[in-house]
């Protein structure tokens, strides 16, 4: 139900306000490739935890305030953990959010979705497409990206139906139907207070020792 719903929210319109880009093609000419995951922490690590996320999902923001913290300070960046974040797309706003965590490349994918989570609920906060893509633009401009940038991203819709292809194979073969989920050593979980999840995390790394 999530990735119908979500394709649906999406899929009739690629492009963001007339004022940041212009509207996308009806449909690709073959269908949009995938795109690796970017994760982080040690390629190595015993356990690997995906999360999907929506950026504009209040528990996701939620999560990224609270939990996110204590996970990556004791299993990410101990080793323990490589941690995944895989997009999901309910909107058109979260959408536009994607294409802009990815903008400054890899290596800022991290840092600009902590950010998006964290202001969340100010750049939604936008009574019309415009002005949450402005929103947007001043997230953008604080993590070092130029207006320029930011414009060629959005309008990169090859890369938006890359994006939208990517979440709904690996939402499909996940068989996610909210958000946040974690997949934890392969297996799925629904988003629960940190004691609990860790819990799942210690049992999971005593099985890979």
């Amino acid at each position: 139900m999530l990735i119908r719903a979500a394709a649906a929210a999406v899929a009739f319109a690629l492009a963001v306000p007339a004022a940041m880009a212009q509207e996308a093609a009806t449909a690709p000419a073959a269908p949009a490739e995938t795109l690796p995951d970017i994760s982080l922490g040690a390629a190595d690590a015993p356990l690997t935890i995906i999360e999907y996320a929506s950026f504009t999902c209040g528990h996701c923001a939620n999560f990224h305030t609270e939990n996110w913290p204590k996970l990556k300070a004791e299993y990410v960046d101990a080793g323990k953990v490589r941690f995944i974040q895989r997009d999901v797309y309910f909107d058109q706003p979260g959408l536009w959010a994607g294409v802009l965590a990815r903008c400054g490349g890899d290596d800022k994918f991290y840092p600009v979705s902590s950010m998006l989570f964290k202001e969340q609920q100010e750049w939604l906060a936008g009574g019309t497409g415009e002005e949450i893509a402005a929103n947007l633009r001043k997230i953008g401009l604080k993590a070092g990206m130029t207006e320029d940038q930011m414009t060629a991203c959005w309008e990169d819709t090859a890369k938006a139906e890359q994006l939208i292809a990517t979440f709904q194979a690996n939402a499909t073969a996940d068989k996610i139907e909210a958000t946040p989920t974690f997949i934890i050593g392969g297996e799925k979980v629904q988003n629960q207070p940190w004691e609990s999840m860790k819990e799942v995390i210690e049992a999971k790394l005593a099985e890979a020792d």
